[in-house]
């Protein structure tokens, strides 16, 4: 016969028991970019996931050069990034398998209303970010080795121009808090659309530059080699990398708008 101090013992274990975390193998370590997470995309797409596969994605906002390097770790089970050709390093460095283009959207040159540096007349990006660096104003970069900062660099190099001029201010932040600290300074800042959207009712900025192939901005999903790192969780990373090229998931990053604007298109094909 049970004791009194058993019963609560069986009782105490029990609730112990019932309030733990998922399991490990439960568990799905993504890394992946500020723009995912600032946007809401994650949090509108990862819900129907969980619920579907039993799963719990625990999400690491940060550039695509820490989320890169924490895969290069081990620290994580899948990325999500926009850098192509980091990401393309990683895949021949035997870091990277099965990279998955899911969707892209676009950068864009924020800046004040009033465009003091007459970048809207801008045949292309590359003369758009020349004139900021000719006028002297202010350029906001994140500054931070993310997607965002890699292609505001390419950009710089393709101009000729050396971002090392008396209004280049790089903060080491990621998108949201580099599009608040460029609005407060009324400076330029490049970002990608979703972000801005997300973020417009704080902003007193607009697009002062945008189009165009060069301002292209993809996302990939990319698993670990388990040659490299064997203990992470690689089958719930395929099943997230699945999911979100399966008809559902591309449906969903299709029709995610925000205030009526869509902030994503889903591009995966076989």
């Amino acid at each position: 016969m049970l004791n009194l101090k058993s019963i609560f013992s069986i009782a105490l274990a029990a609730t112990l028991i019932t309030g733990m975390p998922a399991h490990a193998e439960e568990i799905i370590k993504l890394a992946t970019t500020t723009s995912t997470e600032n946007s809401g995309l994650l949090k509108n797409l990862l819900p129907k996931f969980e619920a579907e596969s039993g799963y719990q994605v625990q999400v690491i906002a940060t550039g695509t050069g820490k989320a890169l390097k924490l895969a290069r770790q081990g620290d994580v089970d899948v990325i999500m990034t926009h850098a192509p050709a980091a990401e393309a390093k990683f895949v021949d460095e035997g870091y990277g398998l099965l990279p998955r283009g899911i969707m892209m959207n676009d950068f864009v040159i924020l800046g004040p209303k009033n465009d003091p540096a007459n970048i809207r007349s801008s045949k292309t990006v590359e003369q758009a970010f020349a004139k900021i660096a000719e006028s002297g104003e202010l350029f906001i970069s994140r500054g931070d080795n993310s997607g965002t900062n890699m292609k505001e660099l390419i950009i710089w190099n393709n101009a000729q121009v050396d971002p090392s001029f008396e209004g280049y201010k790089s903060v080491g932040q990621g998108m949201g808090k580099t599009l608040l600290m460029a609005n407060e300074l009324q400076g330029y800042t490049l970002s990608d659309r979703g972000t801005f959207v997300a973020y417009k009712a704080k902003l007193d900025m607009t697009i002062d530059f945008d189009g165009g192939q060069a301002l292209a901005n993809p996302y990939q999903i990319m698993l670990i080699n388990p040659a490299k790192y064997p203990d992470l969780n690689h089958k719930g990373a395929r099943a997230l990398s699945d999911w979100l090229i399966g008809a559902e998931a591309q449906g969903m990053i299709n029709s995610y708008t925000v205030k009526g604007e869509q902030l994503f298109k889903a591009t995966y094909s076989e």
